[in-house]
């Protein structure tokens, strides 16, 4: 498969994700109970690579980018720092009840490799590989790398579903025109995904903006391409189930696609990112949200920021590892 690193292409007969295992089953997690969890393999989950099953359902990709950031450098080690904050994950989710690993062929497709010094190539790459990989109908979660990564990531799945209802947690809009004359930062990329028409303007939103801005044009911009904003002080005033209605109610029946930056979570809970902002989410909630996705028509997401130089005991890569967990199981339940 072109574009990511040590695994052959899987070969393409072109069946829909939920007849590639034809009747197989699985191939789960490696036995927690017989090589101990800081052993054995290094993939997500301690899953099965992309070139140790013939078929898969779902692809965990690390794109190790930060090319894009406009303050502190690190996120292109967080991929390899949300696998290794990764091995605790277990078969059975008891809030979704539901055993993510055993009703869907879920591995580690390793990285995308990305151009460290060309933005636009870089971009290209992240796009094709993205591409590849969901190729017969199969769907991607992203472990980033800087936000920057979301663009090409929105491009292959709307060639796939069509425009998507995007609904990025985060602190900032990253809806700003340019940074230094630059068009492709991680403060743009959903600025260039209104341009060129990824997403259903009106069933849209951005969750857990907070912060200063850098003027009031900066919210009535982003309005005006289509978005929602559910602030963190919006959060508390009503409520995680009451925030989490309102999200289901703005994705509609449209396919969705969740773009998470890690910062969308207070510093005490993740300080392992490039701009903290103070006063946000706590884990649990943004947990919660995420997991109210149950049932919506997600098609992929990203979970991008994490720079592991600035994380203490691992902290931020283990909320990282179990969101894309989380996000796993959504697919497992809303398996298309």
């Amino acid at each position: 498969m072109p574009g990511i690193t040590g695994h052959p292409a899987v070969p393409a007969n072109g069946e829909p994700a939920d007849g590639q295992l034809a009747g197989a089953v699985p191939v789960g997690q490696q036995d927690g109970l017989t090589v101990p969890r800081y052993a054995g393999l290094a993939t997500f989950a301690r899953l099965p690579r992309l070139d140790d099953v013939p078929r898969y359902d779902v692809a965990v990709a690390g794109v190790p980018f930060d090319t894009g950031v406009t303050y502190r450098p690190g996120a292109r080690f967080g991929p390899a720092h949300i696998r290794q904050a990764s091995r605790l994950l277990r078969a059975y989710n008891p809030a979704l009840d539901v055993e993510p690993f055993g009703v869907q062929q879920v591995v580690d497709a390793g990285d995308i490799p990305c151009n460290p010094f060309d933005i636009a190539a870089a971009i290209e790459q992240i796009e094709q590989a993205a591409g590849d990989l969901t190729a017969g109908g199969q769907r991607l979660v992203s472990l980033g790398g800087d936000h920057t990564i979301a663009l090409p990531l929105l491009r292959a799945a709307v060639r796939r579903h069509g425009p998507v209802a995007l609904v990025h947690f985060d602190a900032h809009l990253d809806t700003w025109p340019t940074y230094f004359g630059a068009r492709y930062t991680h403060g743009s990329p959903f600025r260039r995904a209104a341009e060129e028409g990824l997403f259903v303007p009106g069933h849209s939103a951005h969750v857990g903006i907070r912060g200063s801005l850098y003027g009031r044009e900066d919210l009535r911009d982003d309005a005006a391409m289509g978005f929602r904003v559910l602030s963190c002080d919006d959060i508390d005033d009503i409520g995680v189930p009451a925030a989490a209605r309102q999200l289901l109610d703005q994705v509609g029946d449209h396919p969705v696609y969740l773009s998470i930056d890690i910062d969308v979570l207070d510093p005490a809970f993740a300080p392992a990112t490039g701009t903290p902002e103070t006063a946000g989410l706590n884990s649990r909630e943004l947990m919660r949200l995420v997991r109210s996705f149950d049932g919506a028509n997600l098609v992929g997401a990203d979970i991008v920021e994490v720079a592991p130089a600035y994380d203490h005991a691992e902290i931020t890569a283990v909320a990282a590892a179990n969101l894309a967990y989380e996000l796993i199981c959504v697919l497992a339940r809303s398996k298309p």
